[in-house]
């Protein structure tokens, strides 16, 4: 699949190759840029997410403050699904090289979010909140989209969308199907910072 990058009158859009159509833009706002390495610490590409304030402000505001603090770095995509998504952000049991059997039980030590459900459809490239069976039970993980899923819509909180590294989320190591997606060995997010327009 061929994947272009375009700037265009000072906007970026990230296109996928197979259908020539723009995923998203990059609206004002802050951004949310995700180093990703293999579990040895080889580098895999970057991803860019722009974070949507207007649509989830609470959610956003809780990655950024996770995300200024270090607390997401280093910290595995322990569930991915091929042809569904990739789910990272579990602050608490979620550190590569430490003990991950937990992974994705986890959360920061703030309180939980109250839902911030919208119409925004998941589908290629989208950010959503991770959650249990409780609407408002988000609170630091998070899963980007490898396709459409019409059933999350206006049921998880979306907050953002990928602008750029659209090949790096293809290549993040995926997980046993078998196993609702657990990743042996899983590659991690080395570095997340976030950059403000």
């Amino acid at each position: 699949m061929l994947v272009l990058g375009a700037a265009i009158w000072g906007t970026f859009f990230l296109y996928d190759g197979a259908n020539g159509k723009a995923l998203a833009e990059d609206t004002p706002g802050p951004n949310l840029v995700i180093e990703v390495a293999a579990s040895d610490g080889t580098p895999k590409g970057t991803l860019v997410i722009d974070l949507l304030p207007h649509v989830a402000p609470a959610h956003v505001e809780r990655i950024i403050a996770l995300a200024k603090s270090g607390a997401y770095d280093g910290v595995v995509f322990h569930r991915v699904i091929d042809e569904f998504m990739a789910q990272t952000g579990d602050v608490q049991f979620g550190k590569q090289g430490g003990d991950i059997a937990e992974a994705g039980r986890g959360a920061s030590d703030m309180p939980d979010l109250k839902a911030e459900f919208s119409n925004i459809p998941f589908k290629l490239g989208t950010v959503g909140m991770a959650r249990s069976n409780n609407p408002d039970s988000a609170n630091s993980q998070f899963f980007i989209m490898f396709g459409p899923a019409k059933n999350l819509n206006g049921k998880y909180t979306v907050v953002g969308r990928l602008i750029d590294g659209l090949p790096t989320l293809y290549d993040i190591k995926l997980g046993d199907k078998a196993m609702n997606g657990l990743v042996t060995e899983p590659d991690y997010m080395a570095k997340v910072t976030v950059v403000d327009e």
